[in-house]
């Protein structure tokens, strides 16, 4: 029979597939020795099963639940409903994958009409014990019924000002039990059904509730964003209640064993005196420093800090931990692996190599290829910094980078205006788990509560988003939706920057440099280089690109797109004049001047890249892409070209195709016009000879696209090869060079090794293999592909991560095909999955030499790269 719950004694660190990280490190932490208040676990194969069958607790699961509610309360002690020691409990979710804020918590959980006045004798204590009631009532009414947070806040909040409150904590007995009531009253009028007073059907609501929540839109944006699988549930956790919030000898927090943007090694966290859990995360209250704990209750600090150093060396990572204080005894709730930023990561992974305690395979594991990002991040200018109003002085770096946008404040509106082509700043007093879709839209999250450990910003550094928490100097009104600062006010629309590197917001628009590399991102790199078997080149023509791809370390250029050179209005004019030629004649006096072009263009790149290889893919595009579009643009043409426009309309209607991304293009366009391919390789060639007498040594690899037949190859290598010779021969020299083709249609994946004893290189475009496999077209396909994934018939974007069932094993038989034919011959993926990390791990299984991506997904691949070899030893 399945056992689908298990006390914490029961379970270890091993197992989070089934007790969700949660659940495992209460486990683990109880394992150790260490306070933790008791409880049980339900696990995610029950979350699973809950869910196919129905949204049913099965009566397997309700007796075993039956059996661990006697078991923690001989244990504790305790019962639901005693008169002298009272069981309360939180309920928690807990998914194997850390999942901050994006499902339902529960605490206090068991307290009624009855229990809140048994609570308040036993701690003579009634405002207390009334506090703990309306936070279930809140809670419950929330996470179980779906009423608005609004419909209990309004109400509390407009209580606090009419009767001069300024704090929670300073609300009376009486006072909070009036808001009870009225809280009971909004379950009536929302749900039409009362607060239910039988704490079992509280429990079993609670878990229901935390089960579904698996499923709320919230959770699932979060790990579509995050990658995390759809079907692994959520465990939830049943634990005894602590209080935070039963005095000034109380508290609660959330603490990092190191600095999560920085990566410092020092204890970084914030705690609040008289509270619970949700009061720190949530960023209603800004926390104190947790140094300053050390003035209030030393001995509760000290025990902290050896309780942090002592699960930091267990788990060899910088751990992210909550803790309540119970009248001056201190329970740790959870800990888990922190979330931090990519400097961080890499400073912390660093420092333990060093240290010894992580090998720099392990360290290599413990950064987040995604969060790399976050490194090339730009920072503002520091002259623009000299004569620009600052907004804000005072808010916590939570997140770094530099941002600007025009101020919303709210989700939905940072949402539609994004999708409208806005960079959008969020600006909120807080954010909640229900922001998140809002979140991933804006360019920054700015708030005035909160801190380090606030909801903003730990979702914030999770997605590399910059972010600046606390900004207690600013009053947001998101009713007005306007802004007060101390120099003035602003409303949305308005331009702000934003510093997440040192939580400043200033007013307008300001310049940005590029990141500076850390000594630890340059020994990190370094690390990761070493351990890749893939070597990674960049997807660069430009110079200011190839540069920032160099400065990466690339291993070479994996695909010049010289379609990108002839977009320039000069060279845009030769183009056409070249397609809409009616003679050879005409053709080749428009190839002489675009020739000149090229030729400087190849000279510049060669000369970046010097004896690094660098592959120049022929011209690839339907010839209809360079063509003009509108009246207005037909006649400029025209004139340009001397042409009418009747007869410049008439040839552009003779190039029509239905479909050109499967028409006239590629290596199609060479056969019948071989003078533009073979006007490419000596642009190519001639740039090569002019470096070698520089002293310069290049090695270009001339790529031809759409290859689907051993003809088309071999036709257009001849005449690239007969145009090199010619060269070498008028110039008394000889060059190296390579001559391969682009594998991205089916059938030339099926006849590789036939390709493979004529090509000296293949590589992989997934973009069009993926467009022609799938007969989605790259362009149209997000119509319907987040449809799709949403409702399952496809788990990712074929055109983002490799499909490995169906591309990859195309790609998979072309290698094997290859290598069989001509072992030495270079493979490499030069699409836009050259640089998934997930594509990658795949790539490396096969005998693929590298992947190309953008310049600026060069650090990530190399890291992909390592990472998927060190898993694989």
């Amino acid at each position: 029979m399945t056992k689908y719950i298990y006390a914490f004694e029961e379970g270890r660190q091993s197992m989070k597939d089934l007790l969700g990280g949660k659940g495992a490190n209460l486990s683990e932490m109880m394992r150790l020795g260490l306070p933790v208040p008791n409880g049980f676990t339900i696990t995610t194969e029950a979350c699973i099963e809950y869910l196919k069958q129905g949204e049913t607790l099965s009566d397997e699961l309700l007796a075993e639940l039956e059996t661990q509610l006697k078991r923690l309360s001989d244990t504790t002690g305790k019962a639901f409903s005693a008169d002298d020691n009272l069981l309360l409990v939180s309920v928690r979710s807990g998914a194997k994958i850390s999942m901050p804020g994006m499902m339902d918590t529960i605490l206090n959980l068991g307290l009624n009409d009855d229990n809140v006045e048994k609570l308040a004798r036993k701690t003579n204590d009634p405002r207390f014990a009334y506090d703990c009631y309306r936070r279930l009532l809140q809670m419950f009414g929330q996470v179980v019924y779906n009423i608005p947070m609004a419909a209990f806040d309004e109400y509390f909040n407009e209580f606090k000002q009419e009767h001069g409150y300024t704090s929670d904590a300073a609300i009376s007995a009486d006072h909070l039990q009036t808001i009870c009531s009225h809280y009971k009253e909004v379950y009536v009028e929302e749900v039409y059904q009362a607060f239910p007073q039988n704490p079992l059907d509280q429990l079993r609501a609670a878990i229901e509730a935390v089960f579904k929540s698996w499923n709320n839109d919230r959770a699932r944006v979060y790990r579509e964003l995050n990658e995390i699988p759809h079907d692994i549930g959520t465990a939830v956790n049943v634990q005894e209640m602590v209080f935070g919030n039963s005095g000034d000898k109380s508290g609660t927090g959330v603490a990092f064993t190191r600095n999560p943007s920085t990566g410092e090694n020092v204890l970084y966290g914030e705690y609040l005196l008289n509270a619970q859990g949700e009061d720190v995360v949530a960023g209603i209250r800004t926390p104190q420093k947790i140094s300053t704990l050390n003035d209030q209750m030393p001995d509760v600090y000290q025990q902290f800090v050896d309780v942090t150093e002592r699960l930091e060396a267990h788990y060899k990572d910088m751990q992210d931990i909550e803790f309540t204080i119970e009248n001056e005894k201190l329970y740790i709730l959870q800990t888990r692996n922190g979330k931090r930023t990519a400097k961080a990561a890499m400073k912390i992974a660093a420092d333990m190599v060093e240290d010894g305690v992580l090998s720099t395979a392990d360290a290599i594991a413990k950064v987040d290829v995604r969060s790399i990002d976050q490194l090339l991040h730009p920072a503002f200018h520091p002259a623009a910094l000299a004569h620009t109003e600052t907004i804000s002085t005072i808010g916590l770096p939570a997140s770094p980078g530099a941002a600007t946008g025009k101020v919303v404040f709210s989700a939905a509106d940072a949402k539609a205006q994004a999708a409208a082509g806005e960079k959008v700043i969020l600006m909120r007093p807080e954010t909640s788990p229900e922001d998140i879709e809002g979140m991933i839209a804006a360019e920054a999250i700015i708030t005035t509560h909160g801190g380090m450990t606030s909801h903003a910003a730990v979702v914030a550094r999770g997605m590399g988003k910059c972010c600046v928490t606390g900004c207690s100097d600013l009053t947001i009104n998101t009713k007005e939706k306007r802004v007060i600062y101390p120099g003035g006010t602003i409303v949305e629309g308005d331009i702000v920057s934003v510093d997440g590197s040192t939580g400043r917001v200033y007013l307008g628009e300001l310049e940005t440099v590029s990141a500076e590399h850390t000594p630890e991102f340059e020994q990190f790199m370094e690390w990761a280089a070493d351990a890749g078997r893939l070597s990674v080149r960049m997807n660069a023509e430009t110079e200011a690109d190839i540069k920032v791809g160099y400065g990466f370390n690339a291993a070479g250029i994996g695909l010049v797109r010289t379609e990108h050179m002839f977009f320039g209005a000069e060279r845009l004019v030769e183009m056409r004049r070249f397609i809409l030629s009616s003679t050879q004649d005409e053709r080749q006096q428009a190839l002489d001047t675009i020739l000149k072009y090229q030729t400087e263009d190849f000279e510049a790149i060669f000369k970046l890249s010097g004896d690094r290889p660098t592959i120049v893919r022929l011209l690839d595009p339907p010839l209809h892409e360079f063509l003009p579009h509108s009246a207005e643009e037909i006649e400029t043409v025209a004139a340009q070209l001397g042409l009418s426009s009747d007869k410049l309309t008439e040839r552009m209607k003779e190039l029509q195709e239905v479909n050109p991304m499967l028409g006239h293009r590629g290596c199609r366009l060479a056969i019948t016009y071989p003078e533009l391919y073979e006007m490419q390789a000596e642009a190519i060639i001639s740039s090569v000879i002019r470096l070698k007498s520089q002293g310069i040594e290049c090695q270009p690899e001339i790529m031809i696209p759409l290859v689907a037949t051993v003809k088309e190859f071999t036709e257009l290598k001849a005449v690239i090869h007969n145009k090199v010779q010619a060269l070498e021969a008028a110039e008394n020299t000889s060059v190296s060079y390579l001559i391969g083709t682009m594998i991205e249609t089916p059938r030339a994946c099926l006849i590789a090794g036939q390709l493979a004893e004529e090509c000296d290189f293949f590589s992989f475009g997934t973009n069009d293999l993926t467009q022609l496999t799938y007969g989605f077209s790259r362009d149209d396909a997000g119509k319907f592909i987040g449809e799709y994934i949403d409702r399952g018939i496809l788990e990712v974007d074929p055109f983002q991560t490799l499909d490995v069932a169906g591309i990859g094993q195309l790609i998979k038989l072309t290698v094997e095909q290859a290598k069989a034919v001509k072992p030495a011959i270079k493979i490499g993926v030069c699409g836009e999955l050259g640089g998934d990390a997930k594509s990658i791990q795949f790539f490396n299984q096969l005998a693929v030499d590298y992947v190309s991506c953008s310049p600026f997904r060069v650090p990530g691949a190399v890291l992909a790269a390592a990472q998927s070899q060190v898993a694989a030893q």
